[in-house]
């Protein structure tokens, strides 16, 4: 009879073996996964061997179109163009690591696979037919082992970005018309998040307008948190109380969970308990909440942590109180400006009284005014204004409106980071903020996710024989 030492043992043996087994199956998932994609990629962009293709029962294969590559359920390319044997096919590609996926994938049994003209495998290891009793053709399809290193490569590089020495060599016109399309697929995002506001907002751009004001308030850090914070703000209740700055900064910064002792600290809470603004926000925002029906958001939302104290959501909270209070930024108002510094001026707020000696409740600081510098300014007209007045405009059909915010991000200087100045050592030179917004959607969409498959400084990376 085995002894407890014995079993446990055995016990952790059999774990070890699980794990391995486990690990093992994820990792020949893995690769079946990237193998299919890169099969995909030299299929989609016609990265194939300059030999005559052949079926496996040797008819030849001429690719005329590869088709419309299809990212949702169903075959992976719609309405190719292939010549098999002499006869010209019109219909879908269905592409797999190994044909017996084919059987795997129960594609067998779905009718949507039933007008396939053609299965392209990297290893035939299994005849294929369709639900409706036909056995389409199939064709082995390897990846070219320089189109796979110079992918690992990709993916292993340890250098930013993975590809210069490739984007280094492109043409500039190559480099400006991707940069033209990352600058608009980063506005697209950005109005695509407006329109959801506006829909959340029962229609009301007004309001969307406001969310998105807030959301670039966060400067990043607490965007998320600032964009929770509004879409939970009863923005028609706040609106009667517009003309008492002091009840909306209680209403801001209550509504934030800020005004809330029972989530402080035993210092956070000893200071602001003892410090008599702290008491009368407090006091407003308990009325104001109790007439309202309003609930306050955790306090742990919001970031603090390696945050200058100008960035505390208190001093954002308090400017962005005095901006609403202004009435200066009002969608009518913005729309209305025809250029950029007549934009900046109303964006322009600083904090209530308060918050000029301080940062947080109960301890004074040196005075000095606290306003959004012109820096910021800048930030809120790139991330709201400028994606703002493209939705209104595309909106109302306003091709002025939409031109306006074109020339308005064209005329902002580059912004300034570490990842837009090793683009710049690659011979990419942001000259406005545009050009910042097009590197920006570049390193976010496809190099910190490693899509370098639907990246076109990726494709010509790949594409190198050398």
């Amino acid at each position: 009879m085995p002894n407890k030492n014995q079993t446990a043992r055995s016990y952790w043996g059999v774990l070890f073996d699980l794990t391995l087994f486990i690990l093992n199956l994820s990792l020949t998932n893995l690769y079946c996964i990237i193998m299919e994609q890169l099969l995909h990629y030299i299929w989609k962009h016609r990265i194939l061997p300059l030999h005559e293709m052949h079926t496996t029962d040797g008819r030849t294969v001429e690719v005329i179109d590869p088709g419309l590559h299809n990212t949702h359920a169903g075959p992976d390319f719609f309405n190719a163009k292939l010549r098999i044997g002499g006869t010209l096919w019109v219909g879908n590609v269905e592409i797999h690591e190994r044909s017996a996926d084919w059987v795997l994938h129960q594609h067998d049994q779905d009718p949507a696979y039933n007008n396939v003209v053609l299965h392209v495998a990297s290893v035939i290891d299994a005849d294929v037919q369709t639900m409706d009793g036909t056995h389409p053709p199939q064709m082995e399809l390897k990846v070219p082992k320089y189109v796979l290193n110079n992918y690992r490569r990709l993916l292993a590089a340890d250098r930013y970005p993975p590809c210069r020495d490739t984007v280094m060599q492109l043409p500039k016109l190559t480099i400006h018309s991707w940069m033209s399309v990352l600058g608009a697929e980063r506005l697209a995002d950005k109005c695509e998040a407006i329109n959801q506001r506006v829909k959340m907002a029962g229609g009301s751009w007004e309001q969307a307008f406001f969310a998105t004001i807030a959301r670039s308030f966060g400067f990043g850090v607490n965007s998320e948190a600032f964009e929770q914070w509004a879409a939970r703000l009863p923005f028609m209740q706040v609106a009667h109380h517009r003309d008492d700055p002091f009840q909306v900064e209680a209403l801001f910064i209550g509504s934030a969970g800020l005004l809330d002792t029972t989530t402080m600290n035993e210092r956070q809470r000893t200071a602001a308990t003892a410090d008599a603004y702290f008491k009368r926000l407090q006091t407003e925002w308990n009325y104001l909440a109790h007439k309202f029906n309003l609930s306050a958001m955790p306090r742990q939302t919001w970031r603090f942590l390696r945050l200058r104290p100008q960035n505390f959501p208190y001093i954002r909270l308090s400017q962005l109180a005095q901006l609403y209070c202004s009435r200066r930024a009002e969608l009518a108002n913005i729309t209305t400006c025809q250029n950029i510094d007549d934009i900046r001026k109303r964006l322009r707020t600083e904090t209530s009284e308060y918050w000029r000696t301080h940062y947080t409740f109960g301890n004074e600081s040196r005075d000095c005014a606290k306003h959004l510098s012109a820096a910021s300014i800048d930030i809120l007209i790139v991330n709201a204004v400028v994606p703002m007045l493209h939705a209104y405009g595309c909106h109302r059909q306003d091709e002025l409106l939409v031109k306006r915010a074109a020339d308005i991000l064209e005329s902002l200087p580059p912004e300034d980071n570490t990842h837009i100045r090793l683009w710049q050592e690659c011979g990419i030179t942001a000259d406005n903020a545009a050009d910042t917004q097009a590197l920006i959607q570049l390193h976010t969409r496809y190099c910190e996710r490693k899509d370098c498959l639907r990246c076109r400084f990726g494709y010509h990376s790949m594409k190198r024989e050398k």
